[in-house]
């Protein structure tokens, strides 16, 4: 299934990133990127 929905978790300096697909079930979870990749 594809994610449909990204949250982000804001943070100083690391982020996680939440992805839900169209269940509504987690399919990605707590991804841990830092400010200057997820400006990238």
């Amino acid at each position: 299934m594809a994610i449909i929905t990204v949250r982000i978790d804001l943070a100083k300096n690391i982020f996680a990133v939440h992805g839900i697909h169209a269940a509504g079930k987690p399919e990605l979870i707590r991804l841990s990127v830092g400010r200057a990749k997820l400006l990238d």
